[in-house]
Protein backbone atom coordinates (compact mmCIF):
# COMPACT_ATOMS: atom_id res chain seq x y z
CA UNK A 1 0.00 0.00 0.00
CA UNK A 2 1.38 3.44 -0.92
CA UNK A 3 2.05 6.15 1.66
CA UNK A 4 -0.72 8.26 0.19
CA UNK A 5 -3.39 5.60 0.78
CA UNK A 6 -2.48 5.27 4.48
CA UNK A 7 -3.07 8.97 5.18
CA UNK A 8 -6.42 10.23 6.37
CA UNK A 9 -7.87 12.79 3.94
CA UNK A 10 -8.72 15.18 6.77
CA UNK A 11 -5.39 14.87 8.64
CA UNK A 12 -3.71 18.16 9.49
CA UNK A 13 0.04 18.53 9.93
CA UNK A 14 2.19 21.05 11.81
CA UNK A 15 5.83 21.42 10.77
CA UNK A 16 8.01 23.06 13.41
CA UNK A 17 11.13 24.68 11.98
CA UNK A 18 14.12 25.01 14.29
CA UNK A 19 15.34 28.29 12.76
CA UNK A 20 13.57 31.09 10.89
CA UNK A 21 16.17 30.79 8.09
CA UNK A 22 16.28 26.98 7.92
CA UNK A 23 15.79 26.37 4.21
CA UNK A 24 17.43 22.93 4.32
CA UNK A 25 14.99 21.61 6.94
CA UNK A 26 12.04 23.12 5.07
CA UNK A 27 13.21 21.45 1.85
CA UNK A 28 13.57 18.07 3.57
CA UNK A 29 10.09 18.27 5.12
CA UNK A 30 8.50 19.71 1.98
CA UNK A 31 9.90 16.94 -0.24
CA UNK A 32 8.51 14.24 2.04
CA UNK A 33 5.09 15.90 2.31
CA UNK A 34 4.80 16.29 -1.46
CA UNK A 35 5.73 12.63 -1.94
CA UNK A 36 3.02 11.68 0.54
CA UNK A 37 0.45 13.76 -1.31
CA UNK A 38 -0.23 16.27 1.49
CA UNK A 39 -1.95 19.30 -0.01
CA UNK A 40 -0.79 22.82 0.99
CA UNK A 41 -4.00 23.64 2.86
CA UNK A 42 -3.39 20.73 5.27
CA UNK A 43 -0.01 21.99 6.54
CA UNK A 44 0.99 24.72 8.99
CA UNK A 45 4.62 25.84 8.86
CA UNK A 46 5.67 27.20 12.26
CA UNK A 47 9.01 28.92 12.84
CA UNK A 48 10.46 29.67 16.32
CA UNK A 49 8.16 32.11 18.09
CA UNK A 50 5.34 31.34 15.68
CA UNK A 51 1.69 30.67 16.62
CA UNK A 52 1.89 26.88 16.87
CA UNK A 53 -0.63 26.72 19.75
CA UNK A 54 -3.43 27.63 17.33
CA UNK A 55 -3.24 24.12 15.90
CA UNK A 56 -2.69 22.25 19.18
CA UNK A 57 -4.35 18.85 19.08
CA UNK A 58 -4.92 18.98 15.32
CA UNK A 59 -1.35 18.23 14.17
CA UNK A 60 -0.28 14.67 13.43
CA UNK A 61 3.08 12.95 13.19
CA UNK A 62 4.59 13.74 9.82
CA UNK A 63 4.15 10.92 7.29
CA UNK A 64 7.14 9.14 5.77
CA UNK A 65 7.12 8.42 2.03
CA UNK A 66 7.75 4.89 0.81
CA UNK A 67 11.05 4.05 -0.89
CA UNK A 68 9.53 3.74 -4.36
CA UNK A 69 7.73 7.10 -4.24
CA UNK A 70 8.28 9.28 -7.32
CA UNK A 71 10.97 12.00 -6.85
CA UNK A 72 9.87 15.59 -6.33
CA UNK A 73 10.39 17.94 -9.27
CA UNK A 74 11.94 21.36 -8.60
CA UNK A 75 13.82 23.25 -11.27
CA UNK A 76 16.93 25.34 -10.70
CA UNK A 77 15.11 28.67 -10.83
CA UNK A 78 12.69 27.63 -8.10
CA UNK A 79 15.49 26.43 -5.80
CA UNK A 80 17.51 29.60 -6.37
CA UNK A 81 14.58 31.89 -5.55
CA UNK A 82 13.37 29.71 -2.68
CA UNK A 83 16.72 29.82 -0.86
CA UNK A 84 16.52 33.60 -0.66
CA UNK A 85 12.76 33.81 -0.13
CA UNK A 86 13.11 31.53 2.90
CA UNK A 87 15.18 34.27 4.56
CA UNK A 88 12.36 36.83 4.29
CA UNK A 89 10.49 37.96 7.38
CA UNK A 90 7.06 37.24 5.86
CA UNK A 91 5.47 34.61 8.18
CA UNK A 92 3.71 33.04 5.19
CA UNK A 93 6.88 32.47 3.15
CA UNK A 94 7.24 28.74 3.87
CA UNK A 95 3.58 28.09 3.07
CA UNK A 96 4.01 30.06 -0.18
CA UNK A 97 7.09 28.05 -1.14
CA UNK A 98 5.35 24.76 -0.42
CA UNK A 99 2.29 25.78 -2.44
CA UNK A 100 4.51 26.66 -5.39
CA UNK A 101 6.48 23.41 -5.04
CA UNK A 102 3.20 21.49 -4.95
CA UNK A 103 2.03 23.20 -8.14
CA UNK A 104 5.37 22.49 -9.86
CA UNK A 105 4.59 18.77 -9.77
CA UNK A 106 1.69 19.20 -12.20
CA UNK A 107 3.01 22.24 -14.04
CA UNK A 108 6.83 22.06 -14.39
CA UNK A 109 6.96 25.34 -16.37
CA UNK A 110 5.08 27.46 -13.89
CA UNK A 111 8.24 29.41 -12.96
CA UNK A 112 8.23 30.86 -16.48
CA UNK A 113 4.80 32.44 -15.93
CA UNK A 114 5.53 36.02 -14.90
CA UNK A 115 1.83 36.70 -14.33
CA UNK A 116 1.35 33.93 -11.74
CA UNK A 117 0.69 35.43 -8.30
CA UNK A 118 2.78 32.87 -6.41
CA UNK A 119 5.74 33.23 -8.77
CA UNK A 120 5.59 37.02 -8.61
CA UNK A 121 5.43 36.96 -4.80
CA UNK A 122 8.45 34.64 -4.49
CA UNK A 123 10.40 36.87 -6.88
CA UNK A 124 9.48 39.87 -4.72
CA UNK A 125 10.67 38.12 -1.54
CA UNK A 126 13.92 37.16 -3.26
CA UNK A 127 14.49 40.75 -4.39
CA UNK A 128 13.84 42.14 -0.90
CA UNK A 129 16.29 39.70 0.69
CA UNK A 130 19.01 40.39 -1.86
CA UNK A 131 18.59 44.12 -1.28
CA UNK A 132 18.80 43.64 2.49
CA UNK A 133 22.01 41.61 2.08
CA UNK A 134 23.47 44.34 -0.12
CA UNK A 135 22.71 46.91 2.56
CA UNK A 136 24.39 44.76 5.18
CA UNK A 137 27.52 44.48 3.03
CA UNK A 138 27.59 48.22 2.41
CA UNK A 139 26.53 49.74 5.72
CA UNK A 140 28.06 47.63 8.50
CA UNK A 141 30.51 49.86 10.39
CA UNK A 142 32.96 48.26 12.83
CA UNK A 143 34.07 50.11 15.96
CA UNK A 144 37.28 49.21 17.76
CA UNK A 145 37.23 48.12 21.41
CA UNK A 146 39.83 46.58 23.70
CA UNK A 147 39.05 43.16 25.17
CA UNK A 148 39.79 42.18 28.75
CA UNK A 149 42.95 40.46 27.51
CA UNK A 150 44.13 43.70 25.92
CA UNK A 151 43.53 42.60 22.30
CA UNK A 152 41.69 44.71 19.75
CA UNK A 153 38.20 43.59 18.78
CA UNK A 154 35.92 45.17 16.18
CA UNK A 155 32.19 45.31 16.85
CA UNK A 156 29.36 46.42 14.55
CA UNK A 157 25.63 46.89 15.02
CA UNK A 158 23.20 46.28 12.14
CA UNK A 159 19.42 46.02 11.93
CA UNK A 160 18.41 43.74 9.05
CA UNK A 161 14.84 43.61 7.82
CA UNK A 162 15.04 39.87 7.17
CA UNK A 163 16.76 36.70 8.44
CA UNK A 164 19.98 37.29 6.51
CA UNK A 165 22.61 37.26 9.26
CA UNK A 166 23.80 33.65 9.00
CA UNK A 167 23.59 33.68 5.20
CA UNK A 168 26.05 36.58 5.05
CA UNK A 169 28.57 35.23 7.55
CA UNK A 170 30.83 33.99 4.76
CA UNK A 171 31.03 37.42 3.14
CA UNK A 172 32.36 39.10 6.27
CA UNK A 173 34.58 36.16 7.19
CA UNK A 174 36.34 36.43 3.85
CA UNK A 175 36.39 40.22 3.72
CA UNK A 176 37.79 40.62 7.26
CA UNK A 177 39.65 37.35 7.66
CA UNK A 178 42.58 38.73 9.63
CA UNK A 179 40.83 40.64 12.40
CA UNK A 180 38.64 39.65 15.34
CA UNK A 181 35.13 40.99 14.89
CA UNK A 182 31.52 40.65 15.99
CA UNK A 183 28.34 41.71 14.22
CA UNK A 184 25.41 42.26 16.58
CA UNK A 185 21.82 42.34 15.32
CA UNK A 186 18.34 41.92 16.81
CA UNK A 187 18.08 38.65 14.85
CA UNK A 188 21.31 37.01 16.03
CA UNK A 189 25.04 37.66 16.31
CA UNK A 190 28.21 36.54 14.53
CA UNK A 191 31.65 36.30 16.15
CA UNK A 192 34.90 35.65 14.24
CA UNK A 193 38.22 35.12 16.06
CA UNK A 194 40.36 34.68 12.95
CA UNK A 195 39.83 30.92 12.81
CA UNK A 196 36.33 29.99 13.99
CA UNK A 197 32.91 31.49 13.31
CA UNK A 198 30.45 31.38 16.22
CA UNK A 199 26.80 32.30 16.31
CA UNK A 200 25.14 33.98 19.26
CA UNK A 201 21.69 35.06 20.46
CA UNK A 202 20.00 38.32 19.42
CA UNK A 203 21.53 41.51 20.80
CA UNK A 204 20.36 45.01 21.67
CA UNK A 205 21.68 48.30 20.39
CA UNK A 206 23.11 49.07 23.83
CA UNK A 207 25.39 46.01 23.54
CA UNK A 208 27.38 47.70 20.76
CA UNK A 209 29.98 50.45 21.33
CA UNK A 210 28.90 53.99 20.46
CA UNK A 211 32.15 55.18 18.90
CA UNK A 212 35.92 54.90 18.82
CA UNK A 213 38.91 57.22 18.28
CA UNK A 214 39.16 56.23 14.61
CA UNK A 215 35.78 57.73 13.73
CA UNK A 216 37.07 61.30 13.56
CA UNK A 217 39.57 60.15 10.97
CA UNK A 218 36.87 58.23 9.11
CA UNK A 219 34.59 61.28 9.04
CA UNK A 220 37.43 63.44 7.75
CA UNK A 221 38.12 60.90 5.02
CA UNK A 222 34.44 60.72 4.02
CA UNK A 223 34.20 64.50 3.84
CA UNK A 224 37.35 64.69 1.72
CA UNK A 225 36.13 62.18 -0.89
CA UNK A 226 32.61 63.63 -1.07
CA UNK A 227 32.17 64.91 -4.63
CA UNK A 228 29.30 67.43 -4.84
CA UNK A 229 29.42 67.32 -8.64
CA UNK A 230 28.10 63.75 -8.50
CA UNK A 231 25.46 64.29 -5.83
CA UNK A 232 21.98 62.97 -6.57
CA UNK A 233 19.98 63.16 -3.36
CA UNK A 234 17.11 60.97 -4.55
CA UNK A 235 19.43 58.20 -5.73
CA UNK A 236 21.47 58.45 -2.54
CA UNK A 237 18.43 58.04 -0.30
CA UNK A 238 17.26 55.11 -2.42
CA UNK A 239 20.60 53.32 -2.01
CA UNK A 240 21.30 54.47 1.56
CA UNK A 241 17.97 54.93 3.37
CA UNK A 242 17.99 57.06 6.50
CA UNK A 243 17.29 54.05 8.74
CA UNK A 244 20.97 53.07 8.37
CA UNK A 245 22.39 56.51 9.13
CA UNK A 246 22.35 56.21 12.92
CA UNK A 247 24.87 53.33 12.74
CA UNK A 248 27.22 55.05 10.28
CA UNK A 249 29.58 57.69 11.74
CA UNK A 250 29.99 59.47 8.41
CA UNK A 251 26.22 59.87 7.98
CA UNK A 252 26.16 62.71 10.52
CA UNK A 253 27.98 64.80 7.92
CA UNK A 254 25.51 64.18 5.10
CA UNK A 255 23.00 67.01 5.76
CA UNK A 256 25.79 69.58 5.97
CA UNK A 257 27.53 68.20 2.87
CA UNK A 258 24.28 68.25 0.89
CA UNK A 259 23.50 71.79 2.02
CA UNK A 260 26.88 73.05 0.84
CA UNK A 261 27.14 70.90 -2.28
CA UNK A 262 26.13 73.51 -4.85
CA UNK A 263 28.58 76.17 -3.67
CA UNK A 264 31.38 73.62 -3.28
CA UNK A 265 30.80 72.31 -6.78
CA UNK A 266 31.03 75.84 -8.18
CA UNK A 267 34.35 76.37 -6.39
CA UNK A 268 35.69 73.06 -7.64
CA UNK A 269 34.72 73.81 -11.24
CA UNK A 270 36.36 77.23 -10.98
CA UNK A 271 39.52 75.64 -9.59
CA UNK A 272 39.46 73.01 -12.35
CA UNK A 273 39.37 69.97 -10.06
CA UNK A 274 36.41 67.74 -9.32
CA UNK A 275 38.45 64.98 -7.69
CA UNK A 276 40.74 65.69 -4.77
CA UNK A 277 41.37 62.26 -3.26
CA UNK A 278 45.07 61.64 -2.57
CA UNK A 279 46.52 58.74 -4.54
CA UNK A 280 48.02 55.85 -2.55
CA UNK A 281 51.80 56.07 -2.58
CA UNK A 282 52.62 52.34 -2.38
CA UNK A 283 51.26 49.11 -3.84
CA UNK A 284 50.51 47.91 -0.29
CA UNK A 285 48.39 51.03 0.26
CA UNK A 286 46.48 50.32 -2.97
CA UNK A 287 45.97 46.71 -1.86
CA UNK A 288 44.42 47.83 1.44
CA UNK A 289 42.32 50.50 -0.25
CA UNK A 290 40.75 48.27 -2.91
CA UNK A 291 39.66 45.81 -0.23
CA UNK A 292 37.66 48.62 1.38
CA UNK A 293 36.38 50.09 -1.91
CA UNK A 294 32.59 50.14 -2.39
CA UNK A 295 32.41 52.72 -5.18
CA UNK A 296 30.53 50.36 -7.51
CA UNK A 297 28.14 47.40 -6.97
CA UNK A 298 30.83 44.82 -7.77
CA UNK A 299 32.66 45.63 -4.54
CA UNK A 300 29.56 44.72 -2.53
CA UNK A 301 29.28 41.18 -3.90
CA UNK A 302 30.50 38.17 -1.94
CA UNK A 303 34.04 38.48 -3.27
CA UNK A 304 37.36 40.04 -2.37
CA UNK A 305 39.62 42.47 -4.17
CA UNK A 306 42.54 40.99 -6.10
CA UNK A 307 45.69 43.11 -6.24
CA UNK A 308 48.24 43.03 -9.03
CA UNK A 309 51.47 41.12 -8.48
CA UNK A 310 54.98 40.92 -9.84
CA UNK A 311 58.18 42.95 -9.79
CA UNK A 312 57.98 46.71 -10.20
CA UNK A 313 61.57 47.93 -10.26
CA UNK A 314 64.87 46.86 -11.83
CA UNK A 315 66.25 45.42 -8.59
CA UNK A 316 63.43 42.87 -8.65
CA UNK A 317 64.08 41.89 -12.26
CA UNK A 318 61.25 43.99 -13.68
CA UNK A 319 61.28 43.89 -17.50
CA UNK A 320 59.25 47.09 -17.83
CA UNK A 321 56.15 45.19 -19.02
CA UNK A 322 52.80 45.58 -17.27
CA UNK A 323 49.99 43.23 -18.41
CA UNK A 324 46.44 44.34 -17.68
CA UNK A 325 43.39 42.07 -17.89
CA UNK A 326 39.68 42.71 -17.39
CA UNK A 327 38.88 41.48 -13.87
CA UNK A 328 39.58 38.54 -11.55
CA UNK A 329 37.71 35.32 -12.25
CA UNK A 330 36.25 32.79 -9.84
CA UNK A 331 39.59 31.06 -9.18
CA UNK A 332 41.44 34.38 -8.87
CA UNK A 333 38.87 35.53 -6.31
CA UNK A 334 39.34 32.35 -4.30
CA UNK A 335 43.15 32.50 -4.46
CA UNK A 336 43.45 36.28 -4.06
CA UNK A 337 45.93 36.38 -6.98
CA UNK A 338 45.56 37.51 -10.61
CA UNK A 339 45.71 35.13 -13.60
CA UNK A 340 45.78 31.77 -11.83
CA UNK A 341 42.69 30.29 -13.51
CA UNK A 342 42.34 28.75 -17.00
CA UNK A 343 42.89 32.08 -18.79
CA UNK A 344 46.01 32.76 -16.69
CA UNK A 345 47.39 29.29 -17.39
CA UNK A 346 46.85 29.82 -21.12
CA UNK A 347 48.58 33.21 -20.87
CA UNK A 348 51.57 31.57 -19.18
CA UNK A 349 51.94 29.08 -22.05
CA UNK A 350 51.82 31.82 -24.68
CA UNK A 351 54.25 34.02 -22.74
CA UNK A 352 56.71 31.14 -22.54
CA UNK A 353 56.30 30.51 -26.27
CA UNK A 354 57.02 34.19 -26.96
CA UNK A 355 60.13 34.17 -24.75
CA UNK A 356 58.65 36.45 -22.06
CA UNK A 357 59.38 35.47 -18.47
CA UNK A 358 56.21 36.00 -16.44
CA UNK A 359 58.35 36.39 -13.33
CA UNK A 360 59.64 39.64 -14.86
CA UNK A 361 56.16 41.01 -15.60
CA UNK A 362 53.76 42.96 -13.38
CA UNK A 363 50.23 41.56 -13.96
CA UNK A 364 46.98 43.13 -12.80
CA UNK A 365 43.37 43.79 -13.78
CA UNK A 366 41.57 47.01 -14.56
CA UNK A 367 38.59 45.99 -12.36
CA UNK A 368 39.65 44.73 -8.95
CA UNK A 369 36.65 42.60 -7.89
CA UNK A 370 35.05 39.55 -9.52
CA UNK A 371 31.67 40.39 -11.07
CA UNK A 372 29.40 37.39 -11.36
CA UNK A 373 25.86 36.06 -11.21
CA UNK A 374 25.07 33.11 -8.95
CA UNK A 375 23.73 29.99 -10.69
CA UNK A 376 23.21 27.32 -8.07
CA UNK A 377 26.64 26.62 -6.58
CA UNK A 378 28.46 28.22 -9.54
CA UNK A 379 29.44 31.87 -9.97
CA UNK A 380 29.23 32.80 -13.63
CA UNK A 381 31.39 35.64 -14.95
CA UNK A 382 29.69 38.89 -15.97
CA UNK A 383 31.47 41.61 -17.92
CA UNK A 384 31.84 44.92 -16.07
CA UNK A 385 29.96 47.91 -17.42
CA UNK A 386 31.71 50.97 -18.83
CA UNK A 387 30.77 52.91 -15.68
CA UNK A 388 32.26 50.22 -13.44
CA UNK A 389 35.47 50.17 -15.47
CA UNK A 390 35.70 53.96 -15.34
CA UNK A 391 35.14 53.93 -11.56
CA UNK A 392 38.00 51.45 -11.14
CA UNK A 393 40.40 53.49 -13.32
CA UNK A 394 41.47 55.29 -10.16
CA UNK A 395 43.20 52.12 -8.96
CA UNK A 396 44.83 51.07 -12.24
CA UNK A 397 46.15 54.60 -12.70
CA UNK A 398 47.54 54.51 -9.17
CA UNK A 399 49.31 51.22 -9.95
CA UNK A 400 50.75 52.64 -13.16
CA UNK A 401 52.07 55.69 -11.32
CA UNK A 402 54.03 53.43 -8.94
CA UNK A 403 55.11 50.64 -11.31
CA UNK A 404 56.00 53.07 -14.15
CA UNK A 405 56.03 50.45 -16.91
CA UNK A 406 57.76 51.09 -20.22
CA UNK A 407 55.11 49.10 -22.03
CA UNK A 408 51.53 48.16 -21.07
CA UNK A 409 49.81 45.21 -22.73
CA UNK A 410 46.01 45.56 -22.38
CA UNK A 411 44.21 42.26 -22.97
CA UNK A 412 40.63 42.82 -24.04
CA UNK A 413 38.36 45.82 -24.59
CA UNK A 414 37.71 46.34 -20.87
CA UNK A 415 41.43 46.52 -20.10
CA UNK A 416 41.97 48.96 -22.98
CA UNK A 417 39.18 51.18 -21.68
CA UNK A 418 40.69 51.07 -18.20
CA UNK A 419 43.91 52.52 -19.59
CA UNK A 420 42.56 54.91 -22.22
CA UNK A 421 39.23 55.93 -20.69
CA UNK A 422 37.42 55.11 -23.92
CA UNK A 423 36.33 52.01 -25.81
CA UNK A 424 38.42 50.90 -28.79
CA UNK A 425 38.18 48.08 -31.32
CA UNK A 426 40.70 45.35 -30.60
CA UNK A 427 40.88 44.29 -34.25
CA UNK A 428 41.73 47.85 -35.30
CA UNK A 429 44.04 48.77 -32.41
CA UNK A 430 46.12 45.59 -32.03
CA UNK A 431 49.63 45.45 -33.40
CA UNK A 432 50.38 49.18 -33.17
CA UNK A 433 51.70 51.05 -30.10
CA UNK A 434 49.70 53.91 -28.60
CA UNK A 435 51.79 56.60 -26.90
CA UNK A 436 50.69 57.46 -23.36
CA UNK A 437 51.26 60.76 -21.57
CA UNK A 438 53.86 59.51 -19.11
CA UNK A 439 56.13 58.22 -21.89
CA UNK A 440 55.07 54.57 -21.87
CA UNK A 441 53.40 52.70 -24.70
CA UNK A 442 50.11 50.84 -24.80
CA UNK A 443 49.71 47.70 -26.89
CA UNK A 444 46.32 46.02 -27.20
CA UNK A 445 45.48 42.37 -27.81
CA UNK A 446 42.67 39.90 -27.10
CA UNK A 447 42.05 38.41 -23.67
CA UNK A 448 43.11 34.76 -23.24
CA UNK A 449 39.58 33.90 -22.07
CA UNK A 450 38.40 34.80 -25.58
CA UNK A 451 40.70 32.13 -27.00
CA UNK A 452 39.31 29.58 -24.56
CA UNK A 453 35.81 30.11 -25.93
CA UNK A 454 36.84 29.21 -29.50
CA UNK A 455 37.58 25.93 -31.22
CA UNK A 456 38.68 24.65 -34.61
CA UNK A 457 40.08 27.05 -37.19
CA UNK A 458 38.84 30.11 -35.30
CA UNK A 459 40.81 29.09 -32.22
CA UNK A 460 43.97 28.44 -34.25
CA UNK A 461 43.68 31.80 -36.04
CA UNK A 462 43.25 33.78 -32.81
CA UNK A 463 46.09 31.86 -31.15
CA UNK A 464 48.40 32.86 -34.02
CA UNK A 465 47.34 36.51 -33.70
CA UNK A 466 47.90 36.40 -29.93
CA UNK A 467 51.37 34.89 -30.40
CA UNK A 468 52.20 37.57 -32.97
CA UNK A 469 51.14 40.31 -30.53
CA UNK A 470 53.32 38.87 -27.77
CA UNK A 471 56.27 38.51 -30.12
CA UNK A 472 55.92 42.17 -31.13
CA UNK A 473 55.78 43.18 -27.45
CA UNK A 474 58.95 41.17 -26.70
CA UNK A 475 60.80 42.82 -29.57
CA UNK A 476 59.65 46.30 -28.55
CA UNK A 477 60.73 45.67 -24.94
CA UNK A 478 64.19 44.76 -26.21
CA UNK A 479 64.32 47.99 -28.25
CA UNK A 480 63.27 50.09 -25.26
CA UNK A 481 65.83 48.37 -23.03
CA UNK A 482 68.63 49.20 -25.45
Amino acid sequence: MSAQRQIEPSAYYVVDLERPDDFDLWRERARALVQCGIAPDRIAWVEPGGSGDLFAGQGRSLPVPEDDTRPVRANRRFVQLAKNAALHSDPQRFALLYRLLWRLQSNPRIMEDKTDDDVRRVEELDKNVRRDSHKMHAFVRFREIEDADGEMHYVAWFEPDHHIVRANAGFFMRRFANIRWSILTPRGTLHWDGETMREGPPAQRSDAPQGDPVEDLWRSYYASIFNPARLKVGSMLSEMPKKYWKNMPEAALIPELIAGAQSREARMVEAGTLEFEDRPETLDAIDKAIHACRKCPIGSLDNRAVMGEGPHDASQGFSGLMIVGEQPGDQEDEAGRPFVGPAGQLLDRHLERAGIDRASVYVTNTVKHFKYVQRGKRRLHQSPTAKEIDTCRWWIESERAIVQPKLILAMGASAARGILGKTVSISKARGEPIALDEGSELWITAHPSYLLRLDGEAAEKQARLFDADLAAVRERLAELAS
